[in-house]
């Protein structure tokens, strides 16, 4: 009976660790399909007013209007 559930709880545990170890193994992904080249040299870099704020200056004071 001892020996029995031995067996059991070695194989149960080889059988944890091999799927453990494949779930580990790397896998070749696909190649990602483009539908059209990217544009190069179009970006709108500098365009927009993310991050025109003054570096280092607080904004003015803010009053209560009642």
């Amino acid at each position: 009976m001892t020996v029995k559930k031995i067996v059991f709880v070695l194989g149960a545990t080889l059988a944890l660790v091999t799927a453990a170890n494949a779930a580990d193994l790397p896998r070749r992904q696909p190649v990602p399909v483009y539908s059209e080249q990217a544009p190069i040299g179009k970006m709108p870099i500098g365009k927009s007013p993310v991050g025109k704020a003054p570096i280092g200056k607080a904004p003015g004071p803010v009053a209560a209007r009642y």
